[in-house]
């Protein structure tokens, strides 16, 4: 699988927001070892970058 560039390039909201959900995304699935991982040849960054723009997974910004 590789990185969804031509979502990333239509992707028209805050971009640091979506790398940083994607970053935590990647970290909570190595943590659970998710049997997906290794369907994508270990490339855990891109296959949580295609769960968010393909918004299989959402994400929120919480204020403090």
């Amino acid at each position: 699988m590789i990185f969804p560039l031509e979502k990333l390039v239509k992707f028209n909201q805050n971009i640091y927001e979506i790398t940083v959900a994607a970053s935590r995304r990647a970290f909570q699935m190595s943590m659970i070892r998710d049997p997906s991982i290794e369907q994508n040849d270990g490339k855990v960054v891109s296959l949580a970058a295609k769960q968010l723009f393909g918004e299989e997974v959402q994400y929120r910004i919480e204020q403090k």
